[in-house]
């Protein structure tokens, strides 16, 4: 079965809603929601997500039907974190056939992890 682009977009659309939802009741934050769109600037699909230290944490929701595209998918999460001067940036990568979205894909880099776990950046080598 192949997408049109309508249906791909619902589809974007409802993984953001049900994710954005999600954490905004596990992590008990009502700031968490599913972020307008920025154009150019984009700055992620969710606003309001926070590390533990307060930095703030950009995340970019992908539904490609079970298809994950790692390097390109991260690529645009750095950027976007970058729009945003955040302290992180994370792809939330929708299983195909899984509709709970505490079991989605979460995909960053090591250095993401780093800057989650000690509320600092690191340098790129």
């Amino acid at each position: 079965m192949t997408r049109s682009r309508a249906s791909a977009k619902a589809a974007g659309t409802r993984h953001e809603s049900a994710t954005a939802a999600y954490l905004a009741e596990q992590l008990d934050d009502d700031r968490i929601e599913r972020r307008a769109r920025n154009g150019a600037k984009d700055r992620g699909d969710i606003a309001g997500v926070r590390a533990p230290g307060g930095g703030r944490i950009v995340l970019e929701c992908k539904d490609y039907g079970g298809r994950i595209e790692a390097g390109p998918w991260l690529k645009e999460a750095e950027v976007e974190r970058g729009n945003d001067d955040a302290l992180a940036g994370l792809v939330i990568a929708k299983r195909r056939g899984i509709t709970d979205p505490g079991s989605q894909f979460v995909l960053m880099t090591v250095r993401d992890l780093v800057a989650i776990l000690s509320g600092n950046r690191p340098e790129e080598a």
